[in-house]
C-alpha cells in the first residue's frame, strides 16, 4: 500500500506557472504507475497526466500538452506536475494516483492523495 501527499497548490495569475509535488511513503515507489488528474467545482475528474514506473514515458490530456510536464523522482519518492501558462479554466483540485504495475495507461488507479487546490485569475 502506497499513501499519497500533494503539495504546491495555490493561487496564480493566468499565464503564471506552479508545480505541483506527490510524496509517496513505502518502498516500492519505483514499481507504481503514476498520475495526476483534477475536479473542477461541479464537473467530473478528469485525467490530466501519467507516467510510467522509470520516467521514460509520460502521457497527456489534449488540453494541457505542452504546458504542462509530469516527471518523478524516484530517489526522492516524489513526481511532479510542472504547468506552465495556466489558463482559469486550469482551476481545479489536483490529485495524485498510484497503480502499482501502471502503465501510462491506466487510468483506474487504486491509491489517490487527497488533492491540492488551484487557482487561476484571470
Amino acid at each position: 500500500q502506497v499513501q499519497l501527499v500533494e503539495s504546491g497548490g495555490g493561487l496564480v495569475q493566468a499565464g503564471g506557472s506552479l508545480r505541483l509535488s506527490c510524496a509517496a511513503s513505502g518502498r516500492t515507489f519505483t514499481t507504481y504507475g503514476m498520475g495526476w488528474f483534477r475536479q473542477a467545482s461541479g464537473k467530473e475528474r478528469e485525467f490530466v497526466a501519467s507516467i510510467n514506473w522509470s520516467g521514460d514515458r509520460t502521457s497527456y490530456a489534449d488540453y494541457v500538452q505542452g504546458r504542462f510536464t509530469i516527471s518523478r523522482d524516484n530517489a526522492k519518492n516524489t513526481v511532479y506536475l510542472q504547468m506552465n501558462s495556466l489558463k482559469a479554466e486550469d482551476t481545479a483540485v489536483y490529485y495524485c494516483a498510484a497503480d502499482r504495475y501502471g502503465s501510462i495507461k491506466t487510468r483506474n488507479y487504486a491509491y489517490w492523495g487527497q488533492g491540492t487546490q488551484v487557482t487561476v485569475s484571470s
